[in-house]
């Protein structure tokens, strides 16, 4: 009579967690929920948790529909608290007009973008789109050893697959005699000089507050040792604002504006040997091409005084500069710094390898563009740091392909198994419990493969059922599987298990895990392959085309040359 009562009241609560999240009850959650409604019966946890758990397990096998469906009979009112959709929406921006919003993303072309790089080109794109502004893809190409031709494009491709298309394309060594004449400006002003002392020598006189000799420099003496600079071979010299070195901000103590790099440049050759920071070429471009709200990561936020400060003794415009967080994501290295020595050491295949957060390596992991807008705009713009997991990247892509894409059977580490008294048949299985995405066709006989975990966890005389088409009761398991055709009606609490008949294809799927550890370190076992083999229905997909095989998970389906499958796991 209790564990009747404690199945009764377990069964309510998983099914009503389960519809909480997406078909899957949570053990703790549901055992909590009951202790709590039990409390006054005497009834206690060790009561409870069998009783619970395998209450839950059953309620995990059935479909969200029917989870919904047996919880509208049995307490309806449990549905009025199903999670609540969010918002995901940006806030307002401050001091934003209706159409005079001009938002940019500058990457540089030295590598195929990243997620983090996503957050920041979705916000600025989302932004123009929001105000009916414009929005403008910069080229930040100023450093000529690390930009790349290919990376102009395959940054553009990126984009594109992400569903962002710009309305003003350019590039900032386009406008490089303009970031000349305003540097010669800022020397005849005297706010800028010549420093030829070496670098360890600055970093010491910066970090102890004190000018170097350089800084006495006449600024007509200045604007000479500048333009020979800029024509002649020279090096050893930079350009450095005169800032203060007084300043507790370490940023505003006479800062690097211009540098010497006599690598030839992707677009301009050995055109320019002069080339603008970060901290003057990112001002002056947002000023002179209109934008208005320019957005950077939080790591920048010291030097935001320097980029007004630059504005200020140019006379240029000044944008409503704004920062938030930078993405960190646990055991993904969201950082071209960090991804490009796990390439270079043949650690990961290359840049779209599944576990890497590449936009291409998520593409290719079946994440969907529409997942990664709805996780950028979960996240927000805040400037708090936080740490979040690749799960909640997961979900948002669970949610979207899960009434979309097509089921299958996969069978893991398979093992053979005969059915005696089992009939031919041709069964018609739908590609989806609840949508209809069409069925298709299996002919069935008496010889199976199903997944040795599930039979390693029977014994003889159990009885299980093959998915969707007949039960088995076990009279055998050795290297083999021996069983007698029990009947094909559903009886409640047997376990469905996936199945291929002897018609089945070979596939190997690759499946990702934390790239490195917690010390940021690479994590060797961060990939796996998982071996087994999947109903020939399958051959049909297209190169590319996710699916979702039974009890396994969301798979993105890879055709070879040779025509051999392989699948990349991408979530539950």
């Amino acid at each position: 009579m209790v564990t009747e009562k404690i199945q009764k009241t377990a069964r309510i609560y998983a099914l009503q967690n389960a519809v909480q999240f997406n078909g899957k009850a949570n053990l703790k959650a549901v055992v909590g929920k009951v202790i709590a409604a039990l409390k006054d019966t005497g009834v206690g946890p060790k009561d409870i948790f069998p009783v619970a758990s395998k209450v839950v397990e059953e309620v995990n096998r059935i479909s969200l529909d029917k989870q919904r469906s047996e919880l509208e009979k049995l307490a309806p009112e449990l549905l009025l608290k199903e999670k609540k959709e969010r918002d995901f929406t940006l806030p307002n921006l401050p001091f934003a007009e209706m159409g005079k919003v001009i938002t940019r993303f500058p990457p540089e072309p030295n590598g195929y973008l990243h997620i983090g790089h996503a957050k920041a080109a979705i916000v600025d794109f989302e932004y123009a789109r929001m105000y009916n502004g414009k929005f403008i893809l910069r080229f930040d190409d100023t450093n000529p050893e690390h930009a790349s031709l290919e990376f102009y494009d395959a940054q553009k491709q990126d984009l594109l697959w992400l569903g962002i298309k710009w309305d003003q394309e350019y590039n900032t060594s386009d406008h490089l005699e303009t970031h000349y004449k305003l540097a010669e400006q800022l020397i005849d002003q005297g706010d800028a000089y010549i420093c030829r002392c070496p670098p360890e020598m600055m970093k010491e006189s910066r970090f102890h507050s004190k000018s170097c000799s350089c800084k006495n420099t006449h600024p007509g003496d200045a604007k000479d040792m500048w333009r020979d600079l800029v024509t002649s071979g020279k090096q050893g010299a930079i350009l450095r604002l005169r800032g203060d070195m007084q300043s507790a901000n370490t940023a505003m103590r006479d800062p690097a504006l211009f540098r010497i790099i006599d690598a030839a440049h992707p677009l301009k050759g050995t055109k320019y040997r002069m080339w603008p920071t970060y901290d003057f070429a990112g001002a002056i471009e947002d000023s002179i091409s209109g934008v208005t709200h320019p957005f950077r990561t939080k790591e920048y936020e010291l030097r935001d005084e320097v980029y007004f400060h630059i504005l200020s003794l140019l006379k240029l415009r000044k944008p409503h500069l704004m920062e938030f967080a930078r993405l960190s994501i646990e055991g993904m290295p969201v950082s071209k710094r960090k991804i490009k020595p796990l390439i270079e050491q043949g650690l990961v295949s290359g840049y779209d390898d599944p576990r890497l957060p590449t936009l291409r390596g998520l593409h290719r992991r079946g994440i969907l563009p529409e997942a990664i807008k709805q996780f950028v705009f979960s996240q927000g713009i805040s400037k708090v740091e936080s740490q979040v997991t690749f799960s909640l990247v997961e979900a948002c892509n669970r949610k979207i392909l899960d009434p979309v894409v097509k089921r299958y059977f996969f069978v893991p580490n398979p093992m053979k198994l005969f059915v005696k008294n089992a009939s031919k048949r041709t069964v018609h299985l739908k590609f989806h419990p609840n949508v209809d995405l069409g069925e298709r066709t299996l002919d069935t006989h008496n010889v199976f493969f199903v997944p040795r975990d599930d039979i390693m966890k029977m014994n003889e005389g159990d009885i299980f059922r093959l998915k969707d088409l007949m039960n088995v009761k076990i009279k055998k398991i050795g290297d083999e599987i021996t069983g007698e055709h029990a009947g094909d009606a559903v009886l409640p609490g047997t376990a469905k298990i996936q199945w291929t008949t002897e018609k089945n294809i070979a596939i190997k799927i690759l499946v990702s895990g934390l790239l490195v550890d917690n010390n940021e370190e690479f994590n060797p076992k961060s990939l796996t392959q998982v071996d087994g083999v999947v109903e020939d229905t399958l051959s049909a997909v297209k190169n590319g085309e996710i699916v979702q095989f039974e009890r396994f998970g969301i798979v993105r389906i890879e055709k070879d040359k040779a025509g051999s499958l392989i699948g990349i796991f991408a979530h539950k």
